[in-house]
């Protein structure tokens, strides 16, 4: 009996061993790594580490240092476990990757965060997205005379875009700040989305270009694209699913040229996005020179309007949508749009609800860029908050109420930003634009201090 009792623990303990070890012996599953990379650490470069990654993996990079450009990702992390690629501060300075003709590069290389960083001098691209589930954080990109951020037509899937900065990219005709793309045959419903970031002072291009299947463009500040400073269109390709839908809220677009400020629908005739786009709460600036805000362009579905400001630097009329190479897919236009805001003598779409004109919106100080709401500006709770879509074209998935301010000509902290109030909870409705009366959240928080405290008082004297 003793020897069947021995011979059966040796079994079990076998067993599990073998278990332990994994099927035919394999070693267990490695537990994810943390790697360090700065000038005075093992690792040098991220060159140095790229192709020791493995899925959860975590690399830690000094600041106020500079790392030689060249960087190609290869290896894929998981949904569960992404690799995370980040920037450690040094001196309040973020580690700088510099040069080569691809600064940083993502390819193949899916389910990546890389954050904290400063990527600079790309001759081609300072970030090339070739990959799916890319999330770029808390980074500048800046200097690089071909695209800052490029991504490319095939093999890419989502990427998100926050708290990021570019600056001085792109050049001529052809080559942008951000031109992003996504495969719509290999990842299907991609998304594009970028919030929180500010895109400025554009080499050549549009200041965002995308081809993505759907763009969420939340909570930015773009200023001073060569061109636009936004256009979501079509692939040049009919191939692939469509439509290409765009949602649009919450964002400061600061127009310096004489070019629309926006884009939809394609940059050809004949070719188009097949979508529908959405503006809410939009700020929308234009130069003296421009007089044309959303430009509509080859093939597309339908364009909403709700809660948009549109207003040219000096005074003067804006055409808020120009139509004149538009290829509606039903034969005529499709749009709505209610409570927006414009000067006297706007050109607008005969379609438009409960518009608000006037000579001047109310801003704090239009003249130093100070875009917020003044006190006693007519856009305080004149927004509406029932944006409804064309019938029978409803926009999938929007975003409503908006949630933040968009930064105000200088990037956040991650995790930052200036939230709005005025979305409901609180009883009062939306302003008109991308931002809130701050004095007027000031004062009423104010007010209702004063009133708890009268109250505590009150309660204590009748006890």
């Amino acid at each position: 009996m003793l020897r069947v009792l021995v011979f059966t623990s040796c079994v079990i303990a076998a067993v599990c061993a073998s278990a332990l070890a994994g099927e035919e012996g394999a070693p267990a599953p490695a537990k994810p790594g943390k790697y360090q990379v700065g000038p005075t650490r093992e690792y040098k470069t991220l060159q140095d580490v790229a192709a020791k990654l493995a899925p959860g993996d975590m690399v830690e990079v000094d600041g106020d240092a500079m790392y030689p450009g060249g960087v190609k990702l290869t290896v894929s992390g998981t949904a569960e476990k992404p690799i995370t690629i980040r920037g450690v501060r040094v001196n309040d300075k973020r580690p700088l990757i510099e040069g080569a003709d691809r600064t940083v590069e993502f390819r193949l290389s899916n389910y990546v965060v890389f954050e904290g960083f400063e990527v600079a001098g790309g001759k081609r691209n300072g970030i090339y997205h070739h990959a799916a589930f890319i999330t770029i954080r808390d980074t500048l990109v800046r200097d690089c005379p071909g695209q800052g951020i490029l991504g490319a037509d095939n093999d890419s899937g989502s990427c998100t875009l926050q708290y990021v900065e570019v600056a001085r990219c792109g050049g001529g005709l052809y080559t942008h700040p951000i031109y992003m793309s996504t495969d719509p045959v290999k990842f299907p419903n991609s998304v594009f989305r970028m919030e929180h970031c500010y895109i400025h002072d554009g080499g050549g291009g549009n200041a965002v270009k995308s081809r993505a299947e759907r763009n969420e463009i939340y909570y930015n500040c773009i200023e001073a694209g060569f061109y636009r400073e936004l256009e979501m269109i079509g692939r040049d390709s009919e191939a692939g699913p469509r439509p290409m839908n765009s949602d649009v809220v919450g964002n400061l677009f600061i127009k310096k040229s004489e070019h629309p400020v926006v884009r939809i629908g394609h940059d050809s005739k004949g070719l188009g996005s097949r979508g529908r786009y959405r503006f809410v709460n939009n700020t929308f600036v234009l130069s003296e020179q421009a007089k044309i805000a959303i430009q509509a362009y080859g093939k597309l579905d339908a364009v909403e309007m709700h809660n948009n400001i549109f207003y040219c630097m000096g005074g003067g009329p804006v055409q808020v949508l120009n139509e004149e190479n538009a290829e509606w897919l039903t034969g005529k236009r499709v749009v709505s749009g209610s409570n927006n805001w414009v000067a006297k003598g706007a050109e607008i779409p005969k379609e438009w609800k409960g518009t608000k004109e006037g000579a001047e919106p109310g801003f704090v100080n239009a003249d130093k860029l100070d875009f917020h709401v003044a006190l006693r500006s007519p856009l305080i709770g004149a927004g509406t908050m029932k944006p409804e879509s064309p019938e029978g074209h409803e926009f999938p998935n929007p975003l409503f109420p908006p949630v933040f301010e968009p930064p105000m000509r200088k990037i956040e902290n991650p995790g930052g930003g200036q939230e709005r109030w005025d979305n409901g909870k609180n009883n009062r409705k939306i302003d008109i634009g991308a931002f809130q009366c701050q004095l007027l959240q000031g004062l009423v928080d104010h007010l209702s201090d004063m009133v708890d405290r009268m109250i505590v008082k009150v309660h204590k004297a009748c006890l």
